[in-house]
């Protein structure tokens, strides 16, 4: 293969990194899981509540994170910089811990209850990993989600499929240079394992 060949191909696969990473970011799946659950689990009723969940777990810390970017406090919507990520994820805990409670007041469809126990639990074990080092959110989100899907679509090949995408998105986030293979492994598990914790917690 030629120089020119390599170089072409290193590129193309720089730019699949870059597409997986945006399309699998952390914010977008906090923002879709929930309104997919509640409509799959309780159908129209279920996915206005799962849109509450979205606009408060999702969107509260995608406005931060936003704003930090376009006032050149932020790196990027990623939040790359290890540094940088402090106040956005205590701005994030914040916003799920009040989705949660709001859910429960207002009795929320139970697997809503559990998906955003699940973001909160994970969010209160990769914090403090994060302050020390880059556990990768991206995979933690992603395994988190599968296992979540896995209550309201066929569990096997959603979890098949989902491993697939799992493995994709940990490729991108170590072919882009943001991590490496032991932060994306790491970020998996820990997002797999706090969300199979929590449903199982709740007898789901």
């Amino acid at each position: 293969m030629t120089a020119q060949g390599t170089a072409s191909d290193t590129r193309a696969t720089t730019v699949a990194a870059r597409w997986v990473t945006g399309l699998f970011a952390p914010q977008i799946l906090v923002i879709g899981l929930p309104p997919i659950v509640g409509l799959l689990a309780d159908g129209w009723s279920g996915a206005a509540w799962g849109l509450v969940a979205s606009a408060l777990c999702g969107g509260v810390p995608a406005g931060v994170i936003l704003a930090g970017v376009r006032s050149g406090r932020l790196d990027s919507h990623h939040l790359v910089d290890r540094a940088s990520r402090t106040k956005p994820l205590l701005v994030a805990v914040a916003a799920v811990l009040v989705a949660l409670l709001l859910l429960i007041f207002l009795g929320a469809p139970r697997l809503l209850v559990a998906t955003v126990t699940a973001m909160l639990a994970a969010l209160a074990v990769t914090i403090p990993i994060t302050l020390r080092w880059k556990i990768s959110f991206h995979a933690a989100v992603s395994a988190g989600t599968v296992l979540v899907l896995a209550q309201v679509l066929p569990a096997v090949p959603t979890l098949g499929v989902g491993a697939l995408i799992v493995a994709t998105v940990c490729w991108a986030r170590v072919r882009l240079a943001h991590h490496t293979p032991a932060q994306v492994v790491a970020g998996a598990l820990t997002g797999a394992g706090t969300a199979w914790a929590v449903l199982s917690g709740f007898g789901l």
